[in-house]
């Protein structure tokens, strides 16, 4: 497995998009109440990725995906097709899902969001999920492997009755928006790649509240659900492995690793 160690300009640049890929997400949370159409939340990214950001969306024709951000709401686990049929209704949760290209390189995040008033059992799910991706950063350091990030997860979602899917998982990421390695969000603790300084990857767990299996959507060939119908969450950041830990790339002003 061939991992590219990045060197502090690659970084910068990693950290420009990274940033870029943030404020996306800032920028369209005021837009996201019940009644809006998952179209539209697509259309105004869109507009600001390209009018004024001035980035490329990574998505949008990516082998053959018809849009410029993902939105999966509820059941849908990821890669979920922006329409301007899906409405959004009060009590759903939405994760949208943003990668921009700046200078080459790729910034990929994404952040779950309620609709109107949280359920309280949606709003557990959502916040185990996203506890789990940040007990994950918090290990992360040269010395590290990827079963220690994979094991955290599991062992977390699993300890509040939360199932973690499979399929999909995080990877390295610069140049290429996927690349090695592959970021699994399950595993053994001191198993496989070790960490070096200047490697740059995602992690994104995907927990579930009924079981793991997903399904695929035959007819969009995008679309993964669960396969019990049961509701998803999912959080992504970017991240540069440090000589001493880690830096969020992706990270935002409310987050406890943002960086000004």
């Amino acid at each position: 497995m061939k991992v590219s160690i990045k060197n502090p300009d690659q970084i910068e640049k990693m950290r420009v998009a990274g940033r870029l890929a943030a404020e996306v997400l800032e920028m369209i949370e005021p837009y996201i109440k019940p009644g809006v159409s998952t179209g539209e939340l697509d259309r105004i990214c869109h507009d600001y990725m390209v009018n004024t950001q001035q980035v490329i969306p990574a998505p949008l024709d990516y082998h053959g995906f018809p849009k410029s951000i993902c939105t999966s709401v509820n059941e849908v686990v990821c890669h979920g097709i922006p329409s301007t049929k899906k409405i959004l209704k009060d009590g759903d949760i939405l994760n949208i899902d943003i990668t921009v290209i700046k200078q080459g390189f790729h910034g990929d995040t994404s952040k779950m969001f309620h609709i109107g008033k949280p359920q309280k059992h949606l709003q557990r799910l959502v916040t185990i999920t996203r506890e789990s991706l940040y007990k994950a950063i918090e290990i992360i350091r040269p010395g590290t492997t990827l079963g220690d990030i994979g094991h955290v997860i599991q062992q977390y979602a699993e300890a509040n009755y939360y199932s973690v899917v499979r399929e999909y998982c995080g990877h390295g990421i610069g140049e290429v928006f996927h690349e090695e390695p592959q970021v699994l969000h399950y595993g053994k603790k001191g198993a496989g790649l070790v960490l070096r300084e200047g490697m740059t990857f995602t992690v994104e767990p995907m927990l579930n509240a009924g079981k793991r299996q997903v399904k695929l959507n035959a007819n969009d060939g995008w679309t993964v659900t669960t396969k019990d119908g049961r509701p998803s969450a999912q959080w992504e950041h970017t991240l540069v492995v440090t000589g001493d830990g880690v830096e969020v790339l992706t990270a935002r002003p409310d987050e406890p690793f943002y960086r000004a």
